[in-house]
């Protein structure tokens, strides 16, 4: 639905709030993409026109991968017979090998062995027409300087090292050695070059360090062999001094008074078993007659003897007394005899207990001499665990510079062994190959990249156009920016268009179309639909208020208002209404000049009452449209004072009178103020915008500088739109061309 006039407060709010833009929404992106799709499209494409010729012109490249673990089995194996020491392999070590991989020394070795300094490759040469047309760029600006040997091995590494990589394989013991080149079999080459110059130079260490090691050892072991010797020398010289013999068993002191010791426990065990035996034997003599028990632990056969025939009698004894008595004779002679050997026994125990205590008194005899001698020797031995101090710091300094001298000497005879079989512990798992296949330029991922970049590219390119697009393209920016009601979208009608003028039209039925006249003489066409709409809008704003007097204007010049002046007035003429055509704009009247250019008389005259309106009228023998050109108007000055007069106003009443319709053409807002002063006698004005080129901010500066007109602004016609173009802004404007073409509606 057709929008009416807005309020000049709510134009004026939309023209001086500037609020933040809304947030992109996928429409809003899509519309965009649209929009600037030539422009996204003509950069990517430029982008895979630059990526296609990258690859035509790049020289290819192959890279060939060689492989060295780290073995850490025989790290394991050897660590242990190293003369300086191994360290285990760790991630560390690791990552210093890759380091090593990358020194210099080992770049510059595989240079020097296969001559890379002489290969064009690495002597400066790119390859390919890129690299040619490179080398002739850098050959101007460098002259006919020669390169020295040291500048040209200093470039041949530069690009040695740009084409080498190594990384470690995860967190694996593996390295991996590529490199890259236009000759595969040279960059198979080259790997298998590094690796073998990596294993030669640790080779080469391991033998420089073993050598080392080798040399200082021979000097450090004369020296230990000195030290040990004067050592082990003042040990001998002072057990001599000191009396201190060893036996292999430790000191003779010290032997000697362990033996006395154990000779002295064992005398007072047997001067204790002596003295035992002898008081036991005492024991005895005070028993009238030994027990059995006594007998059998002396094993005396005299005493076992003498008891026993002791015993017989001492029962036979008692069976005579029992028997006849105790005085009986045989009673009496068998006590005798039992006395007499009772004393027979007892003069064998005593004979007994003087050997007893001879042995008891021999045994303390030879504890105390054993005392004596111990106590001797423990004064001895006093004596010499005092210089056993001094003794055991010599044997101690002896002892250490023997074991540092058997140590190196050790060291020495493995670095020895070393230095004639060098071990590394790197070694080559994969050798290098021939590739086959190219590794770079990658066609598919350039053209990805190409594509990716021109679309990123092209979507900044476009992003920027539309932030710096300050011109109205759509109904929709109208109504933001203006707040007011877009009324149609006028085609451009292009150059085929002539420019005849309406006499020439009465006695030329066959002339080419011409803009003044489009509507007339293309009533079907989307020019003719878009001025119809504007005739509606008119139409429906007489509702609300009187209509009949509209007033063209525009921004700047050449935006197309006289033509839409004169369109529309002969639109509403060829439908039976009473239109009149005024070119108000006195300071450029180039809708008289391009309509009736022999005109004497015109607006100027007919205000001044110099002529009668009906003399300076032209009218359109088809159309009926009157016609009244500004008149002479090179000569004034003050164009704004003839349009604010009274007669002017009184003009425009009169013309009220006569027609329907009074289409002023206006002159342009910005360069002149003439506009400003009509609006006592204007019902509405349309304002021209044309598409795509008018700043918006030269647009809302001149409306918000002429409220009244803002007041009685009908609507804003944009002219000279590009359809195609349009379409992709608003895409139902590309959906028409269906209907225009099958109902023989025209362009």
């Amino acid at each position: 639905m057709l929008q009416l006039n807005k309020p000049s407060s709510e134009i004026n709010r939309a023209i001086g709030d500037v609020e933040d833009p809304s947030p992109q929404t996928l429409s809003t992106l899509i519309g965009m993409v649209r929009r600037q799709l030539p422009t996204i499209l003509t950069i990517v494409l430029g982008c895979l026109i630059v990526a296609l010729l990258y690859l035509f012109t790049a020289a290819p490249r192959y890279s060939s991968t060689a492989s060295i673990v780290i073995d850490t089995r025989k790290v394991q194996l050897f660590q242990s017979q190293s003369a300086f020491g191994d360290v285990a392999v760790d991630s560390a070590t690791v990552e210093t090998q890759v380091e090593i991989l990358k020194s210099e020394n080992i770049s510059l070795t595989v240079i020097r062995d296969l001559h890379l300094i002489d290969d064009p490759e690495f002597a400066g040469g790119n390859g390919g027409l890129l690299g040619a047309v490179v080398g002739s760029i850098s050959g101007l600006f460098s002259g006919s300087h020669v390169a020295s040997e040291y500048e040209l091995t200093r470039g041949a590494l530069q690009r040695f090292a740009s084409n080498r990589t190594v990384k470690r394989v995860g967190l694996s013991y593996v390295m991996e050695i590529g490199f890259t080149s236009h000759d595969p079999q040279k960059a198979a080459r080259i790997a298998n070059a590094i690796a073998d110059a990596y294993i030669v130079d640790q080779l080469e260490a391991k033998y420089q360090a073993t050598r080392r090691a080798s040399v200082w050892l021979q000097d450090r072991i004369r020296e230990l062999r000195t030290q040990a010797s004067t050592a082990q020398r003042a040990v001998v010289d002072f057990k001599t001094a000191n009396n201190i013999v060893d036996t292999g068993k430790g000191l003779m002191n010290q032997q000697q008074l362990t033996e006395v010791n154990t000779q002295l426990i064992s005398a007072h065990t047997a001067t204790a078993e002596a003295k035992a035996r002898l008081d036991r034997m005492n024991d005895m003599l005070k028993q009238e007659i030994p027990d059995a028990s006594v007998a059998d632990a002396l094993r005396n056969e005299t005493i076992v003897k003498l008891r026993g025939q002791y015993v017989d009698m001492a029962s036979k004894e008692a069976i005579w007394s029992a028997k006849y008595g105790s005085d009986h004779l045989a009673a009496v002679n068998l006590r005798k005899q039992m006395a007499e050997i009772k004393r027979n026994i007892t003069d064998e125990l005593k004979r007994i207990q003087e050997s007893y205590k001879s042995d008891y008194d021999i045994a303390l005899t030879r504890e105390d001499a054993i005392k004596s001698s111990l106590n001797s020797l423990v004064s001895e031995s006093q004596l010499t665990n005092q210089a056993q101090i001094q003794l055991r710091e010599l044997e101690s300094n002896a002892q250490s510079y023997q074991a540092m001298y058997d140590n190196f000497l050790q060291r020495y005879m493995e670095s020895v062994q070393q230095q004639s079989f060098p071990i590394t512990e790197a070694r080559v798992i994969s050798a290098a190959t021939t590739p086959l296949v190219k590794s770079s330029p990658k066609t598919l991922i350039v053209l990805a990249a190409a594509l990716l970049g021109g679309l990123i590219l092209s979507l900044g390119a476009a992003i920027a156009r539309e932030l710096t697009d300050k011109v109205f393209r759509t109904a929709g920016q109208v109504e933001a920016s203006l707040g007011a009601n877009c009324i149609a979208i006028l085609p451009a009608l292009g150059d085929e268009a002539g420019q005849s003028t309406l006499s020439g039209r009465f006695g030329k039925k066959d002339l080419q179309p011409n803009l003044l006249r489009y509507v007339v003489e293309n009533p079907l066409s989307r020019f003719a639909e878009a001025v119809r709409s504007l005739k509606v809008a008119v139409d429906l704003n007489s509702i609300v208020r009187e209509n009949r007097v509209l007033a063209i204007t525009s921004t700047l010049p050449d935006e197309g208002k006289s033509t839409l002046s004169t369109n529309l007035a002969q639109l509403m003429a060829h439908g039976g209404s009473r239109v009149i055509l005024v070119d108000a704009d006195l300071r450029n009247p180039s809708l008289s000049r391009s309509l009736v250019p022999d005109a004497k008389c015109g607006l100027v005259d007919v205000v001044a009452q110099k002529v009668r309106l009906e003399d300076a009228l032209i009218v359109d023998p088809e159309t009926r449209l009157s016609v009244l050109p500004a008149g002479v108007t090179s000569k004034l000055l003050h164009t704004n004072e003839i349009l604010a007069s009274k007669a002017m106003r009184d003009f425009v009443a009169l013309l009220r009178s006569k027609f329907d319709y009074v289409v002023l053409d206006m002159p342009p807002m910005a360069p002149v103020v003439d506009v400003r002063v009509t609006a006592s006698y204007v019902d509405s004005y349309v304002f021209v915008i044309e598409w795509a080129k008018t700043n918006i901010d030269v647009i809302m500066h001149n409306l918000r500088g002429a409220p009244v007109i803002q007041e009685k602004l009908l609507g804003v016609v944009l002219n000279k739109a590009d359809i195609n173009v349009l379409a992709r802004y608003e895409s139902h404007y590309g959906r028409y061309d269906k209907y225009y073409g099958r109902y023989g509606y025209t362009e």
